[in-house]
């Protein structure tokens, strides 16, 4: 609300919404008024503008005021100016009331199958520990549910194609699924992305109450370590090598048709080399090998062999430094019940 207001009682936004200065409540448009002068609505988000000209008070009231302190002074219609203006923007520009550990809010999400830009709701929640997102803002049941201690969080600029692209990758029925979103400002794209690590660490905090922090932030979201093209074969090792995208996350290696396709292909675990796992140059002798490209990689794990081929060696010496450190680092309880969740489903 524009700070130099002091009479008449209402400020307007768009869509036939009346703010009232009085009792800060929300109303339709109202064709008695004649005095009104605008709302400052520069920090508003458009679907919260639609969530209030849909729903009106009772919902938004449980939004907005949902952690008000109990000696915060709710002003009514008899109080000061500054105590009723300071009171809306403290609950609907700053937010200060709103449900802690809960984000609400639209970003654009690429179609899975049309690979269009769409707008998308999502909430993140610190009690539930997860993250859903709805295909339309009103929709009672969301589209999916994501698990935090799932979910991965990583910003890929150039791959999707937008500066402020964010990859969120999470485990679906033990496969990786990808969602790529985008916001238009910066620090909206930021703060979800924030906002993702926060509720991660209170999750964890919760299932490790005995770490510290300075144990639990690396288990936050994370770079990918690398990604590219290489050629692969199929587990028979004769069928033809074909090119495909591939994304090293710690210990899954995943493999795509395309950069920006929803699941993943195929995915290997990699584990400790005292368990089994191993790197090396080269194909074995006798590899059927039809590819242009000349610089093989060869994974060993306890249950088969992974066949790969680079363009260059400088790409083959950067994948097989990424394997060798994976495969040298010690693995967590966590990490072996990934492994074991690998097995099952192979």
């Amino acid at each position: 609300v524009k700070a130099d207001i002091k009479y008449p009682e209402w400020a307007s936004c768009s869509l036939g919404v009346f703010i009232c200065l009085a009792c800060s409540g929300i109303h339709r448009n109202i064709p008695e008024i004649s005095k009104v002068k605008s709302v400052c609505l520069s920090h508003w988000e458009d679907y919260e503008l639609e969530l209030l000209a849909k729903n009106g008070n009772e919902v938004t009231k449980k939004i907005y005021e949902a952690t008000v302190p109990v000696y915060y002074y709710i002003p009514n219609h008899k109080d000061c100016q500054v105590l009723r203006e300071q009171w809306i923007r403290a609950k609907y520009e700053r937010k200060e009331f709103a449900e802690g550990g809960t984000r609400d809010g639209v970003l654009m999400k690429r179609g899975r199958d049309n690979g269009q830009f769409l707008t998308r709701r999502f909430v993140l929640s610190e009690r539930e520990g997860t993250l859903k997102y709805f295909t339309k803002y009103d929709a009672k049941d969301p589209k999916a549910v994501i698990k935090v201690d799932t979910i991965n969080a990583t910003f890929k600029p150039e791959k999707i194609g937008n500066p402020n692209g964010l990859q969120i990758t999470y485990l679906k029925d033990y496969s990786t699924r990808n969602i790529f979103v985008y916001h238009d400002s910066s620090k909206e794209i930021v703060d979800w992305f924030n906002s993702i690590r926060a509720v991660q660490l209170h999750y964890l905090k919760v299932a490790f109450p005995g770490a510290t922090d300075a144990e639990l932030v690396p288990k936050l979201t994370r770079n990918f370590l690398k990604e590219g093209y290489m050629e692969k074969t199929g587990p028979r090792q004769t069928e033809g090598f074909k090119k495909r995208w591939f994304t090293l996350d710690h210990r899954r290696l995943m493999y795509f048709k395309d950069p920006l396709d929803a699941f993943a292909k195929g995915e290997v675990f990699l584990g400790n080399r005292d368990h089994g796992y191993q790197v090396f140059p080269g194909l074995p002798s006798g590899t059927h090998h039809n590819g242009s490209w000349q610089h093989g990689i060869t994974i060993k794990t306890p249950d088969r062999c992974f066949l790969f081929t680079c363009e260059t060696e400088e790409d083959q010496q950067s994948w097989m430094k990424h394997f060798n450190d994976v495969m040298s680092a010690p693995m967590s309880p966590q990490e072996f019940a990934m492994e074991a969740t690998f097995k099952h489903r192979h």
